[in-house]
């Protein structure tokens, strides 16, 4: 079976124009004798009547907080909406469609509320569907538990529910819609230069969406990978090609430098820490961090002390950590910090060099650095994004 996996987000499902870019995407791959299996996103962003995020403000202002078991129940109910009014349109178009439940589509999870993890799929339900030539929409963001409960799957889930759908479909590629037209090589809001990337590697994405870059789920990303299914970041309302994320082979032996960055990632809202050691606290200090929930990143450890950073939302438990436990410490505050990713750089001398010089060279103070074999990542003040992501772009012909 040629199946294709669409899946379409929020602002595609909105209104009565992009409900019909929706319905004409369907109806090419059908023409392309290619069998569809649509996966959709409750309707608009928060504020917009059935939108994830008005159904539980409007139950926690109304009534007040609610248990997971009813906060999954309702979640639910967005996305099931968009899929009966996709398959009604669809119905209407002259196309045979059937709107599913992510339950009665066959993905049953584990019993995490408002986080759950696949157990497995049964895929009978969609290809039924396909043999019968009806296009299975599917409510994205949701499964169902052994004994019936209703689960969502967390933040990106709809993602996330294309892709699983496609590993366990053995699908021929997955087609994510939006309404930009790719993944950009900067936050085009702080980059006025950031252009589409035609084709990027499923590892350069993580990288890019554990920087901060609001690209697509990293869980979506593991399915498409471990089953080396194509993942296509496509424009609802163009026909542009969109970014293709494959396992891209990188030729490590290639010196030149002129495109060993694919992308520059940010991430706002870090405090810096600098903490002296402390021999009569009873617990290691990255211990205690740890029982907080409190996330770190950009860890330098030396013998007297160490440094590294957090999101500014964990600052004050921090701070009340430290001194409960007798630790002396230093902050800054108002910080951000920048990543440029990229396979090529691996093993090619000079890129933290170029880095360091480009921000010198722009007045850009570096807090801190870190780096892995495909990124480099620097903590600078909040400030200071834009110059830095501009420079940065400039110097490595992004």
């Amino acid at each position: 079976m040629n199946i294709v996996v669409q899946k379409f987000g929020g602002t595609s499902v909105a209104t009565d124009a992009s409900r019909e870019m929706v319905i004409q995407k369907v109806v090419a791959a059908k023409n392309e004798q290619e069998l569809p299996v649509v996966v959709v996103s409750a309707i608009g962003r928060k504020g917009s009547p059935y939108a994830t995020d008005t159904l539980l403000d409007f139950v926690s202002t109304h009534v007040g907080s609610i248990t997971d078991r009813e906060y999954d129940l309702l979640l639910s109910c967005g996305e099931i909406i968009s899929a009966v009014v996709i398959a009604t349109l669809l119905n209407h178009n002259g196309y045979k469609a059937k709107a599913l439940t992510g339950g009665q589509a066959g993905i049953i999870t584990d019993k995490n509320h408002k986080n759950a993890d696949l157990v497995y799929t049964h895929t009978d339900p969609i290809l039924a569907c396909l043999e019968q030539d009806i296009i299975p929409v599917v409510a994205g963001f949701q499964g169902v538990t052994a004994d019936g409960e209703v689960t969502t799957l967390g933040r990106g889930g709809s993602d996330t529910t294309a892709a699983l759908l496609a590993a366990s479909l053995k699908a021929d590629r997955i087609e994510i819609y939006t309404d930009v037209d790719g993944i950009m090589t900067a936050d085009p809001r702080v980059c006025e230069k950031a252009r589409i990337i035609p084709a990027i590697s499923y590892n350069e994405v993580f990288q890019m969406a554990d920087s901060g870059a609001k690209v697509i789920h990293p869980r979506a990303v593991e399915y498409a990978m471990r089953s080396q299914i194509p993942l296509i970041i496509k424009n609802t309302f163009t026909d542009e090609k969109g970014t293709c994320i494959t396992q891209t082979k990188i030729d490590t032996s290639q010196k030149e430098c002129d495109h060993i960055i694919t992308s520059i990632a940010h991430r706002n809202d870090r405090v810096q820490f600098t903490i002296q050691e402390n021999e009569l606290s009873g617990k290691h200090l990255l211990e205690l961090i740890a029982e907080k929930d409190i996330s770190i990143d950009l860890i330098n450890i030396f013998p007297q002390y160490k440094v590294f950073t957090i999101d500014n939302q964990h600052q004050a438990s921090l701070e009340l950590l430290l001194k409960d436990n007798s630790y002396q410490y230093t902050l800054v505050e108002d910080c951000a910090k920048v990543t440029v990713i990229g396979e090529r750089m691996t093993g090619i001398p000079g890129v933290m060099a170029r880095i360091v010089k480009v921000l010198q060279k722009t007045h850009i103070e570096i807090l801190q650095t870190a780096d892995s074999l495909t990124t480099i990542g620097c903590l600078i003040r909040q400030e200071n994004v834009s110059g830095a992501i501009s420079a940065l772009h400039d110097e490595f012909l992004l």
